[in-house]
Order: structure tokens, then C-alpha cells, then sequence
């Protein structure tokens, strides 16, 4: 699509503000096109959903990840709060270790594109990354209605930063903004409506859209996943006394359930594909494969079931919580098809005879049909905890203290009083502890042994 035509889009958008503020029901207004040759992402059939036209986001493309990759996150406070950057950094460690991609949030609170440009070399290019996130528009749509001035600022802002990272060799996947809950409390005198402000960061989105497509980089819409789900996830899970906000109590830091989409967001866009794992066990041969990164250990039976045991290197994405909790990963898995796309530990059964068979899967067990077991059940989404459940805690409690630190370092040394007496000596100083914390990471990812159980139900 030509950038004419997504900057008409991005007006578009905001005449709907002008339109929804004049008269709703005038028929002599412009409508929008429902068929034509410009395409726009599905919406539920809500009234909530009708001023918002996004654009189509690109498709997604192979695999962005090469082994031995350094990976830095960029983004403004939501980046800081260390939720989505930790649940990018932990899947990568837990779930593809093979890959041995080593991670760095560089977060920032109350940062724009242009923002993150004047901090670029010192905090981002002297560690020679290989692959970035972006994720800028909350702090850049200034809290107000889009106007085209602004739209250009935040454009050409966003386009430099993604023009340097690819001169330095970086692989880029650029994130469009959230979406808005409430108008923000720090702003005192608010200069527009709640869905002036959607329709800003809408707009805002389109624009990255065509940055990605005119800079050939991948795209993650972070915007339209969570504006679908903060309405429908409320309606669905919230109630009066106890309201369900995926963009959290202020309205725009979003709490786990957010930051869900966010992390699945930019994971699906680098590309991830493959099922973490395809356990296959034969009942009528008594045999088992576990394929790449699962070695089988031993099969046997009894008269009642098969115990199967594997050596698995690769975990699946643990997470607990209640469905109906904003503050829970578990809940965001529901709100966005996390497992589905990222989170495949398949177990996949023939040769059972009966029509349905119990697994057992470390301490708890279900039962599944045998059509179920026969086309592959998802371990990782029925099991809520499980063989990797304390593994997978000692990786993410060490991701979220090297996080942490870079924090600190970046923020409090680097642009601190150490920093300007001596960046060098500042850098070189505290990529020694650093080094210490990613060394804990690399510890603690150790291969699990588990158990499948499976008994016939006669």
C-alpha cells in the first residue's frame, strides 16, 4: 500500500473524531468503506468497536532469531515496568534455549522516539545488538486527539531510530502503541476524549505499519489486540464491585494480563512458529519419541498404565492465576491465542483402545478422548503447574533481577554523576555485575525429567 494512502488512513481516523463529535446518526457524513482496495483488521460486532477503521498489519515473516543473537527491548515506562520484556526474555531462555539469545531491556519512563534518538549510541549501539523491539506512541501522542503535525514528528522520529538500527546491521520488529484505559491521571487539564485519544494511538499504529512496510522490518500491532480485548475482557470478566483493566488502574501501564499481549505480540512477529515440543507415544508398540530437545528415557506398562519418561531441554511457557484476574498471566493467555501460537507442548497418543485415557502429568491429572489424545493435547495449557513449573521460576526470577539491574545501570549509572565523569569506566564496571546476573540465567537452565502417565478408561 502506497504511504499516501496509509497517511490517508491515519486522516481518516481522525475525521471520525470530528464525525462522532458533530451528529452520529447524520446520514450525509462520509462513511467508511466495508469492501474496496484498502483492507482493515476484523472487529467484533460492538457499537464500541464502530469509529476505529485500523489498518491490515502485515503478514508475519520467517524467523527472525539466529543463534547467539543479542536481543535489546526498547520502549518508554511500559517497557520499564520489566512485565512484557521479562515474559520475552524468560520465553527465549526457558522455551528455546537452543538459541541462546541473549537479552537486554532498555526501557525508559516518559520516553518518545525522539527520546530514545539522543540516548541511542550510548545505551543501545555500543552493546552491538542483533535484533531490536521498539514499542513508542503512548508518550508520543501527548495524551490528546491526533493532528497531522504530530503524526509527521512521531513518524519521522520513529522512522530514524529504525534507519540507524538497520545501518548497524540490527534486525528490527517495530511495535505500535498500546491502547489507552482512562484518560491518563497526570494529565490535568485533558484535551480530549477517551476515544479521541484511541483513535490518536490507532492512527499512530497505521503510521508504524507504514514504516514497516517502506523499511522492509517486521511489525508488531500491539494496539488493536489489546483495544479488542480491554472491551471485551471487561465485559467478560469484570465486574462492578471488581472491573477487569488491561491497561491497569491509570489506564495506561498495563498490569500481567497486558502485558501478555504485548509479549505475544512481539514474539509471534519475530517469526516463532515451531511447537515447543511433539511428544509421541505409540500404546499398541509401547514405544515413544520425544524428537528435538526431548530425549525418551524409558516406556513401560503395567496392567493398568504406561509410564513414560522424557529429558526434556526446552520447557513450556509456565504461568499461573485465575482466568478472571487482570494481575494474572494465566488470564492474559485467555485474552490472546498465547498457547495456540507460542506454547505447543504437544503430547500426541495412538493405539489406545478405549474411548477415553487419564494422564498424569507430574502431580495432577485429566482425561481426554481419544480423538483428543489421537490429534495431540496441549500439555502447557491444560496443566497448569507442572515438571517445569519450579525450573521455569528459578530462569524467570533470574531474568527479572538481571532486568533490574539494567534499569539501574542504564538509568541511575550510565546518565548518573558515574556516568558523566566516566561512561567508559561506568560501562565497563557495571557489565561486570551484569555479567554475574546473566551468568545466574545460564545456571539455571537445566534439563527436567518428567513423567507422562496414561491410563485407559475402561
Amino acid at each position: 500500500m502506497p504511504p499516501t494512502i496509509l497517511r490517508s488512513i491515519g486522516l481518516l481516523v481522525a475525521f471520525s473524531v470530528f464525525a462522532t463529535t458533530t451528529s452520529a446518526e447524520d446520514s450525509s457524513l462520509p462513511k467508511f468503506p466495508e469492501s474496496g482496495p484498502y483492507q482493515y483488521e476484523p472487529k467484533p460486532d460492538d457499537p464500541e468497536f464502530g469509529k476505529f477503521f485500523p489498518a491490515k498489519a502485515p503478514e508475519i515473516g520467517p524467523l527472525l532469531l539466529t543463534k547467539g543473537d543479542r536481543l535489546v527491548i526498547i520502549g518508554d515506562s511500559i517497557t520499564e515496568q520489566k512485565m512484557y520484556s521479562r515474559m520475552i526474555e524468560t520465553y527465549l531462555t526457558a522455551c528455546m534455549p537452543h538459541l541462546e539469545i541473549e537479552t537486554r531491556q532498555l526501557g525508559w519512563s516518559g520516553e518518545t522516539a525522539a527520546g530514545f534518538l539522543r540516548r541511542m549510541d550510548s545505551d543501545c549501539l555500543r552493546f552491538e545488538p542483533a535484533i531490536a523491539t521498539l514499542c513508542y506512541g503512548m508518550n508520543d501522542a501527548r495524551y490528546r486527539a491526533y493532528d497531522v503535525n504530530n503524526g509527521h514528528w512521531y513518524k519521522d522520529n520513529y522512522q530514524h531510530i529504525v534507519r540507524r538500527l538497520k545501518e548497524a546491521g540490527v534486525k528490527v520488529v517495530l511495535g505500535s502503541p498500546g491502547c489507552a484505559g482512562k484518560i491518563a491521571t497526570w494529565v490535568k487539564a485533558p484535551a480530549c476524549t477517551l476515544d479521541e485519544h484511541n483513535l490518536n494511538l490507532c492512527t499512530l499504529r497505521d503510521l508504524g505499519i507504514e514504516i514497516a512496510k517502506e523499511e522492509n522490518v517486521a511489525f508488531a500491532d500491539l494496539f488493536w489486540p489489546m483495544y479488542v480485548a480491554q472491551i471485551t475482557a471487561a465485559k467478560k470478566y469484570g465486574t462492578d464491585d471488581k472491573p477487569y483493566q488491561v491497561t491497569g488502574n491509570d489506564g495506561i501501564h498495563p498490569p500481567w494480563a497486558g502485558q501478555v499481549i504485548m509479549a505475544h505480540g512481539f514474539l509471534k512477529s519475530m517469526g516463532i512458529r515451531e511447537p515447543i515440543a511433539n511428544l509421541k507415544v505409540d500404546l499398541a508398540a509401547t514405544s515413544a519419541e520425544g524428537g528435538d530437545h526431548h530425549s525418551l528415557v524409558e516406556i513401560k506398562s503395567d496392567d493398568s498404565s504406561y509410564q513414560v519418561t522424557f529429558q526434556s531441554d526446552r520447557y513450556p511457557f509456565c504461568a499461573t492465576g485465575k482466568a478472571d484476574d487482570e494481575n494474572s498471566i494465566r488470564s492474559g493467555m485467555t485474552l490472546v491465542p498465547f498457547n495456540e501460537d507460542l506454547n505447543q507442548f504437544l503430547l500426541t497418543i495412538s493405539g489406545l483402545e478405549t474411548d477415553k485415557a487419564s494422564v498424569r502429568w507430574g502431580e495432577h491429572s485429566q482425561e481426554f478422548t481419544k480423538d483428543e489424545l489421537a490429534e495431540g493435547v496441549n500439555l502447557a495449557e491444560h496443566f497448569e503447574v507442572n515438571p517445569f513449573s519450579q525450573a521455569f521460576q528459578v530462569i524467570d526470577q533470574a531474568v527479572a533481577a538481571k532486568q533490574a539491574f539494567e534499569t539501574i545501570q542504564i538509568k541511575k549509572i550510565f546518565h548518573g554523576e558515574e556516568g558523566k565523569k566516566d561512561l567508559e569506566a561506568a560501562v565497563k564496571s557495571t557489565e561486570a555485575k551484569r555479567a554475574k546476573l546473566v551468568q545466574a540465567i545460564q545456571d539455571a537452565i537445566v534439563p527436567v525429567t518428567h513423567t507422562v502417565v496414561i491410563t485407559p478408561v475402561k
